[in-house]
């Protein structure tokens, strides 16, 4: 009879100690999750802004192509 007890009291505290640790593997799962989704979202914005940067530079890299070849047309005329 006492055997029996000590089964299933050791019954339930395993179960209890596995329910606990399936909720916190869980809870951070969940949080793991959230810190990609952040990290996506910064390299996002960071892809965003590298991009208007890059055009920037092109539309400046044209204009200075534009004011070469003016002057190099400049040069061959005289």
């Amino acid at each position: 009879m006492l055997f029996k007890k000590f089964a299933v009291i050791a019954a339930v505290a395993t179960t209890l100690a596995f329910v606990g640790c399936s909720k916190k593997e869980d809870a951070a799962a969940t949080d793991a999750t959230a810190a990609a989704s952040e990290a996506v979202a910064a390299a996002s914005e960071a892809t965003v802004e590298a991009s208007e940067e890059v055009a920037a530079a092109a539309s400046e890299v044209a204009a200075a192509a534009s004011e070469v070849e003016v002057a190099a047309s400049e040069v061959a005329a005289q």
